[in-house]
């Protein structure tokens, strides 16, 4: 039997097998062992692209329907939501469906071999204080490992995953805080790890707390972009009828990954050339009708995702839109990302603090926290996360590769795989 760990996430996938040097994750998309998850399908049926491939047919202007953070409908109502796609319409939940069974194939032509078992990783809470909307979740998850050909499968709470990446170089038993900040949700366990430790089959006394909240890198996308491109297009401005605003939904949608592609549905367009009519500033309408339009709401999402990225080292950067309207820039300071995106951190932190209460445990007995997520790079999150534990040794993990080989790690444990 060949198992694989699963690392599904809402912003980018690893999948990684147990080979005679240990857990590896295996190539997706050229030498890359990380894949974006999004995918691109063009209206004239061929198969549809994955990943970078995606995003690259997408920004190149290609006629097609490009989708991003796909698990973020998980637990939703969107789930059970379709698209249009051409002149068909697919559903969200085949959207996933497609997704994974195209990334174990290129998994399985990349290995050499046919793999049978699948642990998949899936956050604390899929959706927050929804105990049946969180099993629904991943019984969908689960259903779609079926569908996509995997024999056996089982689930691991991804901040567990790291954790058990992160005990391979812990050379003494210690109490670790692991904190995964995804593009999704904020996942966290407390975990006591060592050597002697690392080999049992059955972990679960040495789980001490886990908790999370569905908040991720596609949050602090919303709210950098509805707090700097967004007003841009016309957000926050009013009517021309007194003290009735622009109506904001279209964009909140525009604004959230999983959402955009409302925005092309028919009936959208009549509507927004009916604001732009009543609206007191017409011309910003207008370009969030070019946007709409041109089917562009990925790409400003792709320039404020960038924006967010390069704000982890740089103070301030400029966000060129002459896409839109010749000429339209915007700079984006790293202050205002902290000030829109505060509270976000702020939660994060409060989660942190429930997840201590759980394991009865004060802060000053986290002898180190392992960091895993793209999100962690952010300071203001770092920063946040850091001041629960002030005086927890701080181990920065593979940012986008942990979870995946932790998953890897626990599959050859709970089905005892020869190595490939």
């Amino acid at each position: 039997m060949v198992a694989c760990g699963l690392d599904f996430g809402t912003s980018n996938t690893t999948l990684g097998i147990t080979t005679a040097d240990g857990p590896a994750l295996i190539a997706l998309e050229g030498s890359s062992v990380t894949i974006p998850s999004a995918i691109f399908y063009t209206p004239n049926g061929a198969p549809p692209a994955v990943g970078r491939a995606a995003i690259r047919s997408y920004v190149d202007g290609n006629n097609g329907r490009l989708m991003r953070s796909l698990k973020s409908v998980l637990g939703s109502s969107l789930i059970n939501e379709s698209t249009a796609i051409g002149r068909g319409r697919v559903s969200f939940r085949d959207v996933i469906s497609q997704y994974v069974d195209i990334i174990k194939k290129q998994a399985e032509a990349t290995s050499g071999v046919e793999i049978d078992a699948v642990v998949h990783g899936r956050p604390v809470h899929f959706v927050d204080s929804d105990p049946d909307g969180d099993r629904k979740a991943e019984e969908a998850l689960e259903a779609i490992a079926q569908e996509v050909g995997f024999k056996h499968i089982s689930f691991q709470y991804e901040p567990i995953a790291a954790a058990l990446d992160y005990e391979r170089q812990v050379n003494h038993e210690e109490v670790a805080l692991i904190a995964d900040i995804g593009g999704g949700t904020s996942d966290f366990s407390i975990v006591r790890l060592g050597p002697e430790r690392r080999h049992k089959a059955d972990r679960i006394d040495d789980i001490l707390a886990n908790d999370g909240i569905r908040i991720g890198g596609t949050d602090f996308d919303h709210y950098l972009s509805i707090g700097t491109a967004m007003p841009l297009l016309g957000f926050g401005t009013g009517m021309k009828r007194a003290g009735l605003p622009v109506p904001g939904g279209y964009y909140h949608d525009l604004a959230t990954w999983s959402a955009i592609n409302r925005l092309y549905e028919s009936g959208v367009m009549r509507q927004l050339h009916e604001v732009r009519r009543e609206a007191q500033h017409p011309e910003l309408i207008e370009r969030l009708i070019h946007v709409v339009e041109e089917h562009g709401g990925h790409r400003l999402a792709i320039d404020i995702e960038a924006a967010k990225i390069a704000l982890s080292d740089e103070p301030q950067v400029q966000v060129l839109l002459d896409w839109i309207e010749s000429g339209l820039a915007m700079n984006v300071d790293r202050t205002v990302l902290v000030d829109k995106t505060r509270g976000l951190a702020d939660k994060i932190a409060a989660r942190i603090g429930d997840c201590l209460r759980d394991a009865g445990l004060g802060p000053n007995a986290i002898d180190a926290v392992f960091l895993t997520g793209g999100s962690t790079r952010l300071a203001h999150v770092h920063a946040a996360i850091l001041g629960t534990v002030p005086d927890a040794r701080v181990v920065d993990g593979d940012t986008f590769g942990s979870v995946g080989t932790g998953l890897t790690i626990d599959a050859a444990t709970r089905y005892g795989v020869v190595a490939a």
